[in-house]
Formats: structure tokens, C-alpha cells, sequence
């Protein structure tokens, strides 16, 4: 992949489409049941848990990559997950696991997502030292990092912004919100002239 740099305003148009992945959706999960984290750890292999250093049991999954901590109040937390479906499957599954050794869940579980990590590729170079004066909401110190933060309103997420067009969205409670923020701001960055160069394919 080549660079081309132009001396006029690039626009948005010309830009190519952006590379999106989800790469981590975090979720709280609640089953309003109490739950002896001893028992299930001596019943479902690979399970661990060790009070005297954290108060949740940690289960590890294959089948969908998950890792839940689990506590003893009836509350879940499940990271690893791709999108939101993945850690329904996940949670159905330890449930599953559970009821079939024994340890009946009776409730159905209430998922709520908390936070999903995305990288993205705007396939951009962005000028950074502009950026950070003409957007608000923005924290800009090359001398201790290369990344400018920026902080976007509607949806409400937090991005760490690359000169070479590399994102990072944290904040974002639906998967739709990613997209709709990383289009958001690519179209701010070149209705604001903030885009240096466009990268070519091949």
C-alpha cells in the first residue's frame, strides 16, 4: 500500500471506506440467584477460583473465546467477546454447564453490554497538531505519546487517534454506535481539512 500526498483539500468522497473490528465487548450479566463458587469450581473443569486474591471465579471458554468472572452474588462479567451475540452464547453456555451438573439456574439471565474496545483503519494520514486545536474535546502531548485522545459526543465514545489514520474507540454501548462514530469522524476530519493524505491500494 502507497501514499499519496495532495496539496488541496482532500474530500470526503474521495476517501476509501474504513477497516472497522470489534475487538473486545465487555458485559455485566445478572441472574438474581446466589451462587457456592467452591462447588462450581470443583465441578466444571478449568474453572479457578482463589478468594484470598480476587472474590470471582474465572472461567475460561474455548467455544466461544471468552473468560467470565464469575461471583458469588449471581453476577457475571464476560470479556473477550467479538459482539454482543458472543456473550450471549457464552453466558448460555455456563449456564447450561451449570444446570447440568447440578447447579440449577432458574432465572433467565439479564446481559447488559458495558463497553466494546474496536481498532479501525481510516486508511488516512491525519494532521494530529491541527486536529488537536480545531476539535474540541481533545488531549494532544507528542512528547509523552504518539496518540491524540478525543472524546465524541453522540455516540459517546473516546477514540485514540493515530497520525498513519489508525483509530482505537473505547465507550461504545452497541456495536451500531462504533460504526456510526468512526464514519462520524472520518467526515469531520475532512470537512476540516485535517486529512494530510489518502492511502492507495496496491
Amino acid at each position: 500500500m502507497s501514499s499519496v500526498r495532495r496539496s488541496e483539500q482532500i474530500k470526503l468522497e474521495d476517501l476509501p471506506e474504513p477497516s472497522i473490528n470489534i475487538e473486545n465487548v465487555v458485559a455485566s450479566v445478572v441472574i438474581n440467584q446466589r451462587l457456592d463458587l467452591h462447588k462450581i469450581e470443583q465441578l466444571i473443569p478449568g474453572a479457578t477460583f482463589n478468594p484470598d486474591k480476587f472474590p470471582g471465579l474465572i472461567l475460561k471458554l474455548k467455544e466461544p473465546k471468552t473468560a467470565l468472572l464469575i461471583f458469588s452474588s449471581g453476577k457475571f462479567v464476560c470479556t473477550g467477546a467479538k459482539s454482543a451475540a458472543t456473550v450471549a452464547k457464552a453466558v448460555n453456555k455456563v449456564i447450561e454447564m451449570l444446570n447440568a451438573r447440578g447447579i440449577k439456574i432458574t432465572g433467565k439471565p439479564l446481559i447488559k453490554v458495558e463497553n466494546i474496545v474496536a481498532s479501525a483503519k481510516l486508511h488516512v494520514t491525519v494532521d494530529l497538531e491541527r486536529a488537536s486545536v480545531e476539535l474540541e474535546g481533545t488531549v494532544y502531548e507528542p512528547e509523552q505519546f504518539p496518540g491524540m485522545i478525543l472524546r465524541m459526543e453522540n455516540p459517546n465514545v473516546v477514540f485514540l487517534v493515530f497520525s498513519s489514520g489508525s483509530l482505537v474507540c473505547t465507550g461504545a454501548k452497541k456495536e451500531e454506535d462504533v460504526y456510526k462514530a468512526v464514519y462520524k469522524l472520518r467526515r469531520i476530519l475532512a470537512e476540516k481539512g485535517l486529512i494530510i493524505s489518502v492511502a492507495l491500494r496496491g
